[in-house]
C-alpha cells in the first residue's frame, strides 16, 4: 500500500513539475521547391503550432534576391540598406512561403551558386537567411528540411543528418534558429562515400563535370589521421561537392561543407592544398576579431601545410622550397593587423606562426606545441591579437620573443 502510495504521489509531481523542466518542442518544417525554370526556389516554413514564435527578424541583404512573400500572421518588409523582413506567425498552425533567386554571378563572369537545367549547387544560407528569433519560453523548435526535386532530378545532398528520400534533420546546437546552412548540391549526381574515424564524407558533383572524386577521398584518408590528432571536433558528416566552368574557380568552406571547383589541384604547384586550408577553416572555426585577420587565415593555412607534412606527403626539401616562396611573396609585409588581409599577409603570418611553433617546443622540451594553442582558442567564442599572445604565452609558461613583434602593433 505504502508502494503505490509512492508512486501515485511521484506521478503526480511529475505531472506538476513536468512543464518547469520539460522544453515543449514545436516542429519547425522547411519545405524547398526547387524551380529551374525561373532559377529561383521556392522555400516555405511552417510552424506547427504559430504562438511557440513572437516573431523572425530575416536579413535579407539588398532584398534584390527575395520575393512573393505570402504569410499567415503579420509581414513587414522593412527597405533599406539592409533590407529586413519581420514575421510575427498566427496563433495555430502557420506558414510563410517566399522565393528566392538561386543563380549569383561574379564581376569576372563565373557563378558562386548557380542553377541549371539538370542540377542546382546551392548555399542553404540564401535558402533561409539569418535571423533573430523571438520565441516563447520553454520552447524547442525541431527544425527538418525536404525538397521538391524537379522532374528527372535524381538527388540531393547536403551537410545534415538524412532522414528520408529527400529529408534531412537540422539540428545546430551553437544556434538558437536552427536554418538549414551549408553547401547543397541537387540534380543527376555522381558521388563517392566512405567513413573516416567518426564522419562519414561524400563527395558530389553533377554529372560530366570532371570531378575527381576518388581523389578527393584518397588526399582525404591520407592526411585524417593527423586531423584526428588536431582537431577535438569531428564532424559526423563531411559534404564536399564541386562543378566546372562557369563555376568560381576557387574553394570554400560553409558548415559541415566545403565548395571545391572541379579542375583545380588538390595540391597546387606552391605545394599546399586549398581544399585542406577550407578543412582546416571549417573544422577549427577560430573567429577572430579586432583587425586580427591574421589568426585565422593564418592558422588554416598554416595547418594545411602541417597536415601534408605529418601524414608524409610533403619532403623536407619540398617544405624548405614552400617556406623559401613564402618569404620572398611576403618580403614587403610590415604589419598582419587588418580588416582583411592579403596573399602576401598570409604568407607572413605562417612564417610567424611557425617560429612559434618552434619557440613552444624548444621552451616546453617538446610537450607542447602550437597545437595546444590553437585548441585553446578553438574554445573561445573570439579572439584577438592581444588574447592569441595571452594563449600562447600560457602555454610557453612565460613571455613569447617570437610574438614581441612590430609585425603585431
Amino acid at each position: 500500500m505504502a508502494a503505490g502510495l509512492k508512486r501515485i504521489l511521484a506521478a503526480g509531481l511529475l505531472a506538476v513539475c513536468g512543464p518547469l523542466w520539460a522544453a515543449q518542442k514545436v516542429d519547425l518544417d522547411y519545405h524547398v521547391h526547387l524551380l529551374p525554370q525561373s532559377d529561383q526556389a521556392e522555400v516555405r516554413l511552417t510552424l506547427a503550432r504559430g504562438s511557440a514564435v513572437r516573431s523572425l527578424d530575416f536579413d535579407l541583404g539588398d532584398g534584390s534576391r527575395y520575393s512573393h512573400f505570402k504569410a499567415d500572421g503579420q509581414w513587414q518588409l522593412i527597405p533599406g540598406k539592409e533590407t529586413r523582413g519581420v514575421w510575427r506567425p498566427t496563433a495555430d498552425k502557420a506558414s510563410l512561403t517566399y522565393r528566392v533567386r538561386i543563380s549569383q554571378a561574379r564581376k569576372n563572369g563565373t557563378f558562386e551558386t548557380r542553377m541549371s537545367p539538370g542540377w542546382a549547387l546551392l548555399r542553404g544560407d540564401d535558402l533561409v537567411p539569418s535571423a533573430r528569433l523571438d520565441q516563447q519560453d520553454g520552447v524547442e523548435l525541431v527544425a527538418r528540411l525536404e525538397f521538391e526535386l524537379p522532374e528527372g532530378w535524381k538527388s540531393i545532398e547536403t551537410p545534415w543528418p538524412r532522414i528520408g528520400k529527400q529529408r534531412f534533420r537540422i539540428d545546430n546546437p551553437a544556434r538558437l534558429f536552427d536554418r538549414p546552412t551549408g553547401w547543397m548540391l541537387a540534380g543527376k549526381l555522381g558521388s563517392r562515400r566512405t567513413r573516416l574515424g567518426e564522419t562519414e564524407v561524400t563527395v558530389a558533383s553533377p554529372q560530366g563535370q570532371g570531378m575527381r572524386r576518388m581523389d578527393v577521398l584518397t588526399l582525404l584518408t591520407f592526411v585524417w589521421p593527423q586531423v584526428q590528432a588536431l582537431v577535438p571536433r569531428h564532424p559526423g558528416k563531411l559534404l564536399i561537392i564541386g562543378a566546372s566552368d562557369p563555376m568560381w574557380r576557387g574553394t570554400r568552406a560553409g558548415h559541415e561543407s566545403i565548395y571545391l571547383h572541379s579542375r583545380l589541384p588538390l595540391v597546387n604547384e606552391r605545394g599546399n592544398s586549398p581544399m585542406l586550408r577550407e578543412l582546416v577553416q571549417m573544422l577549427v572555426r577560430v573567429n577572430d576579431r579586432e583587425r586580427s585577420d591574421w589568426i585565422s587565415e593564418g592558422l588554416a593555412e598554416y595547418y594545411a601545410i602541417e597536415l601534408l607534412r605529418r601524414a608524409g606527403g610533403m619532403s623536407d626539401e619540398r617544405y624548405q622550397s614552400l617556406n623559401d616562396r613564402l618569404a620572398r611573396d611576403s618580403k614587403s609585409v610590415t604589419t598582419l593587423r587588418g580588416e582583411q588581409i592579403r596573399p602576401a599577409t598570409v604568407a607572413k603570418a605562417v612564417l610567424l606562426l611557425q617560429e612559434l611553433d618552434r619557440e613552444i617546443r624548444l621552451k616546453t622540451r617538446n610537450k607542447r606545441s602550437l597545437d595546444d594553442v590553437l585548441q585553446a582558442a578553438m574554445r573561445l567564442e573570439t579572439v584577438d591579437t592581444r588574447e592569441f599572445v595571452q594563449l600562447s604565452e600560457s602555454v610557453l609558461g612565460g613571455g613569447s620573443t617570437v610574438l614581441d613583434s612590430k609585425l603585431l602593433q
